[in-house]
């Protein structure tokens, strides 16, 4: 099984696996892409409502074609097309409700979300009791299935995947602002509307053209969870943009493999689990915001403020607490009796005028002190300007004189 898995994984078994996998990553890859900019545009939950919106036109395109001869009704394009139309249609009843009710967005979401699902489900109920309806498998939209996907559809897929992605590279730039500044892309003149609807259009047509690989339920997952995963490891946009588009693809990637080796697992539902996994892992070990890295964060932040403490005491001539004088005698700072060493009265020195000085720093620059993230952390010198602390020092010594 591990070598027929790997074959699969090298592209080597079969020409329609292959290109299924590559179709598959490059939906994965684009889906995160768009992904990016919705989730930093605090519109994550519309890629849902949109992704249900579509079921009532992959019905609509079904009896289009099934009207016209085309395929038996199963003619993907006319299919994508409908889906696309209801999509947009979604996209803008939610916006209507938004700006004409006092409904907030979330409402106006659920709203149409449920709505527009309940017509496809009776649109596809209707098309099963036609002719060849049973046959449809328009069930495949709900839930997806990649590895029945022909080579055409394979195509359209990753053409929809390639667009997505080229657009999203080439408007980089002001999406990125309209993400983070909405204020002032229009201030200098940027056709804000016109760019957000842009960015609309391009998750319509990634959730599109995801319809038949994962299905409309879970589409926004591949929307939504590389991004979220990504946004553990790295605070800079274009990495962020870069590191969910490596997730999208190998969740797209793997979840198609592992569904081409064992046919009868769900494609849709195998890709958002390897997205979960990859979100699972990042939340874990993401040096950023995983949480090791920040368990060792807060282990360090409470190692430091009990030495600090213990050698505030010892400068203060108290004894310290059990905790605080275990970290200063493996720092060198108390003996084995539990006395200073030369180090640990140098140390407690240092540590106490540094209190001093930041004391004096909140009290006259209480603005400034409050907005300093280090304030009282870590030696004032390497936080101040050294003619500010010199200043402070001579406040400190004109207080005590």
């Amino acid at each position: 099984m591990l070598a027929h898995f790997w074959s699969i994984l090298s592209l080597q078994a079969g020409y329609n696996t292959s290109v299924v996998l590559i179709g598959v990553t490059l939906l994965g890859i684009g889906s995160a892409a768009i992904g990016t900019f919705v989730l930093l545009r605090r519109r994550a939950l519309i890629s849902d409502a949109v992704g249900h919106a579509t079921l009532p036109g992959v019905g609509l395109g079904f009896l289009t074609a099934y009207a016209l001869g085309l395929d038996g009704g199963r003619n993907l394009p006319i299919l994508l097309i409908g889906a696309g139309a209801t999509g947009a249609l979604g996209i803008l009843s939610v916006q209507w409700i938004r700006d004409h009710t006092r409904l907030p967005e979330d409402a106006a979401i659920g709203t149409v979300l449920s709505v527009y699902f309940g017509i496809g489900t009776v649109l596809l109920s209707y098309i099963q009791s036609l002719p060849g309806g049973a046959r449809a498998g328009l069930n495949s939209f709900l839930m997806g299935q990649s590895a029945a996907l022909s080579l055409a559809e394979v195509w359209i897929i990753g053409a929809g995947s390639v667009v997505v992605i080229l657009l999203c590279l080439l408007f980089f730039k002001e999406f990125k602002v309209l993400c983070f500044d909405q204020d002032f892309a229009t201030a200098q003149g940027w056709p804000v509307r016109k760019l957000d609807l842009l960015m609309l259009a391009l998750l319509l047509l990634a959730v599109s053209i995801g319809l038949k690989t994962v299905g409309l339920v879970l589409i926004v997952a591949l929307l939504v969870i590389p991004p979220v995963a990504a946004r553990f490891w790295t605070d800079d946009l274009k990495g962020m943009t870069l590191i969910a588009g490596v997730f999208g693809g190998l969740s797209g990637y793997l979840g198609a493999a592992a569904s081409a080796l064992v046919p009868r697992l769900p494609a849709g539902g195998v890709i958002v689990l390897t997205a979960g996994a990859l979100f699972a892992v990042s939340l874990i070990v993401a040096p950023k915001r995983g949480v090791i890295a920040g368990a060792i964060r807060q282990l360090r932040f409470r190692w430091g403020e009990a030495e600090r403490r213990g050698l505030m005491a010892v400068a203060d001539g108290r004894n310290p607490t059990p905790v605080q004088a275990g970290i200063l005698r493996l720092k060198g700072f108390l003996d084995r009796a539990g006395q200073p060493t030369a180090r640990g009265l140098e140390a407690a020195r240092a540590t106490a005028r540094d209190q001093a000085l930041w004391l004096r720093y909140l009290e006259d620059f209480p603005q400034e002190a409050m907005a300093c993230e280090d304030w009282a952390r870590v030696p004032i010198d390497r936080v101040l300007p050294g003619d500010l602390v010199a200043e402070l020092e001579r406040r400190l010594r004109l207080a005590g004189s």
